[in-house]
């Protein structure tokens, strides 16, 4: 387990002083559960608390950084990002590119359903990390972490693309959803030019059948294009299935 959390640590790019603090974090109730005292019905140790104080944390950092970043943005637009910004959906992006899931404390019930890979429980070890870090080390440490693993070049895309204000990704897994298709899965196909001018290409595919394809200047905002065109997609094949709101 050390090597373990040794090797976390080196992906937060932060060193626990409590390495407690960081187990907590990990433990999904499902794991606290089954360690209480037989025949006890309370869970101790695990992160939901800690998650709920890392959503208020996150939320005045975004809140901070993108009214500092786009000072000529109004009200609305810059709710509309941040919304992206703290949504499970991009959450679960940043947990995976950290290879969190690897790292979680499950019950053997998540576990066997395919936890480590549950778009709300990484989402919510995320938010949970966050709070440890800052119980552990103060706002400076997880400033640094969300500008690095949350924000990344997620806010710069969308600033220069107003487009990607609506989260094609979670309006088109809610669409997968409501007329029972796979849920999407996105692959970067492609990287493009040099290191300071990469365009990249990403694919978003339904099943085996249905893919599309489509350039952006960050993974991200290419794979919000793609999920756009396969939203439209799905739309001409599907038009009496239409869900509110797309």
């Amino acid at each position: 387990m050390e090597e373990a959390l040794a090797a976390l640590q080196e992906k937060l790019g932060y060193q626990f002083h409590s390495k407690q603090l960081l187990l907590r974090a990990l433990t999904h109730k499902s794991r606290a559960f089954e360690n209480g005292p037989a025949g006890s019905t309370e869970r101790t140790g695990d992160n939901e608390q800690l998650e709920f104080l890392g959503d208020a944390i996150l939320g005045f950092l975004i809140s901070e950084l993108l009214f500092a970043r786009h000072p000529s943005f109004p009200e609305g637009r810059l709710s509309q990002l941040k919304a992206l910004l703290v949504s499970a959906t991009h959450l679960h992006e940043s947990a995976q590119s950290l290879g969190l899931g690897e790292y979680l404390l499950l019950g053997r019930g998540e576990e066997l359903s395919g936890g480590r890979e549950k778009r709300a429980l990484l989402a919510d070890a995320m938010e949970a990390i966050i709070a440890a870090m800052y119980l552990d080390g103060g706002m400076s440490p997880v400033k640094q972490f969300v500008l690095s693993h949350v924000v990344g070049e997620f806010d710069e895309a969308a600033g220069e693309d107003e487009s990607l204000v609506v989260d094609y990704k979670a309006a088109l897994q809610e669409m997968t959803q409501t007329l029972r298709l796979p849920s999407p899965r996105y692959i970067t196909v492609r990287e493009a030019g040099p290191e300071h001018r990469k365009t990249f290409t990403v694919e978003a595919r339904v099943g085996l059948e249905l893919a599309e394809n489509a350039d952006g200047t960050s993974k991200k905002a290419a794979g919000q294009l793609a999920a756009q065109k396969m939203l439209e997609c799905l739309l001409t094949q599907f038009p009496q299935e239409e869900p509110d709101g797309v």
